[in-house]
C-alpha cells in the first residue's frame, strides 16, 4: 500500500463530517426499533445536520460525499420514522 492514511497537516476537520453522521444515522435508524426515542430524535437531527455540513464541504473537495448523503439519508429516515411513531401514539 503507497498511499500513507495518516493525518496530514493540510487535513480538516470537515473530512469527520461525513462518517459521524453515517454513524449517528446508523444508530438513529436502528434504535427505533429498539425503543430508544429520546436518543433516535437527537441522533437523526444531528446526523441530518452534520450530514449537510459533510455534503457541503464534500463539494468543496474536503471528505467523502457517499458517507454524507448516506449519513443524512439515515438520520432523516430514523428521525422522520420515530417523529411519526410518536404521533402516531397521540
Amino acid at each position: 500500500m503507497t498511499i500513507s492514511t495518516a493525518p496530514r497537516d493540510n487535513d480538516s476537520p470537515a473530512t469527520a463530517l461525513g462518517p459521524t453522521a453515517l454513524v449517528l444515522g446508523a444508530f438513529s435508524a436502528v434504535g427505533t426499533w429498539a425503543f430508544l426515542f429520546p436518543w433516535t430524535v437527537l441522533a437523526g437531527a444531528l446526523a441530518v445536520t452534520f450530514g449537510a455540513m459533510g455534503l457541503h464541504y464534500a463539494r468543496q473537495g474536503t471528505g467523502r460525499m457517499w458517507t454524507a448523503a448516506a449519513g443524512t439519508t439515515l438520520g432523516a429516515i430514523g428521525f422522520i420514522g420515530t417523529a411519526t411513531l410518536i404521533w402516531g401514539l397521540y
